[in-house]
């Protein structure tokens, strides 16, 4: 099932139902009027959808025709978004970057942080930023939305919690992250509004992908027309989808409609090619001292997606340009 918000005067959107080509799409205002109110009801309105499902993709030219344009995010806002940082690879990259080394506990134990989640941008909005010089960077990664996790849940009744899957790009602003983190309190300025894929799919869509509460697929960033990286989803994750779950559910009670993100989708293998800017540059600078991958500037393109081993978008793409947003 494929599940997608419409833009409307409704801060929440309005909850539709996507055929698997991502084409055409039927309302499901009569079962939930939105994506939060369906996850916090999902034990009545899950059968309900399904059954739309069913129907949008035994007729895939039934209903309305889909323009991405008109998408905002799954979920346009969220009661909590949670980040975590599940690639080993990239922390070490981005820790290096900074000149500071991987403590051992980052084997055992995720880190994570809470973002901003009161308002994320739509698959096609615009990363807007005030100057180049905060040093832009796109970060590909996938998510789960969850219904309600009671505090202390952990292992196999944490997987089963997770209810949809969604990409992102969690922007980032590279070069005000530094002084922000050196306050010891964590960063706001460094992190803008992040932006999710035009459909959540629930995880019987990945079929034999999704194992091990992850995703095996590789993720595609291609920047300005090319491909910048592919690395897959589920090679070198540290920590699971369940295992960041339960690292969030640990002293409270998560929500329904708590995102959980991967961070930054990462392999050992750098063949694969990144999903952010920085961690390429890291590897340039440990190989000639100098980084010569520029951060983004206004006009820069950026375009996420992930495909089925039969080459179909699964959650479409997120396809973003930096502008300039003067304060």
């Amino acid at each position: 099932m494929k599940l997608a918000s419409l833009k409307s005067s409704a801060r929440d959107g309005h909850l539709i139902v996507v055929n698997r080509s991502l084409s055409h799409y039927l309302s499901a205002a009569d079962i939930s009027p939105s994506l939060q109110h369906a996850i916090e009801n999902w034990q009545t309105c899950e059968q309900a959808l399904h059954m739309l499902s069913d129907t949008i993709n035994k007729h895939p030219h039934a209903g309305f025709q889909l323009d991405h344009n008109n998408l905002c995010s799954p979920l346009p806002r969220a009661f909590q978004w949670l980040d975590g940082s599940a690639y080993l690879s990239h922390v070490e990259r981005v820790r290096r970057a900074r000149g500071v080394d991987m403590p051992e506990s980052f084997l055992s134990e995720p880190l994570m942080y809470q973002g901003g989640s009161d308002h994320f941008l739509g698959p096609k909005d615009t990363i807007c930023v005030a100057s180049e010089a905060d040093g832009i960077d796109f970060e590909a990664e996938v998510a789960v939305i969850c219904d309600d996790v009671p505090m202390g849940t952990n292992g196999h009744a944490a997987s089963g919690h997770i209810k949809l899957i969604m990409l992102v790009n969690d922007v980032s602003l590279r070069n005000l992250i530094p002084s922000e983190l050196a306050k010891g309190f964590g960063f706001i300025h460094g992190k803008p509004p992040t932006a999710f894929s035009p459909v959540a799919v629930t995880p019987d869509e990945l079929g034999a992908a999704w194992r091990d509460d992850k995703v095996h697929l590789a993720l595609l960033s291609t920047y300005n027309q090319a491909l910048f990286g592919e690395p897959n989803a589920g090679v070198d994750m540290q920590f699971s989808f369940a295992q960041l779950l339960t690292h969030g559910a640990k002293t409270r009670a998560l929500r329904a409609g708590t995102i959980i993100g991967s961070g930054t989708v990462s392999n050992h293998d750098e063949t694969a090619g990144y999903s952010c800017l920085v961690e390429k540059r890291v590897v340039e600078i440990v190989a000639s001292g100098l980084a010569s991958t520029e951060f983004m500037v206004f006009g820069d393109y950026i375009r996420i997606e992930m495909l089925d081993p039969a080459g179909a978008s699964i959650f479409g793409a997120i396809e973003q340009e930096v502008r300039s947003c003067k304060l």
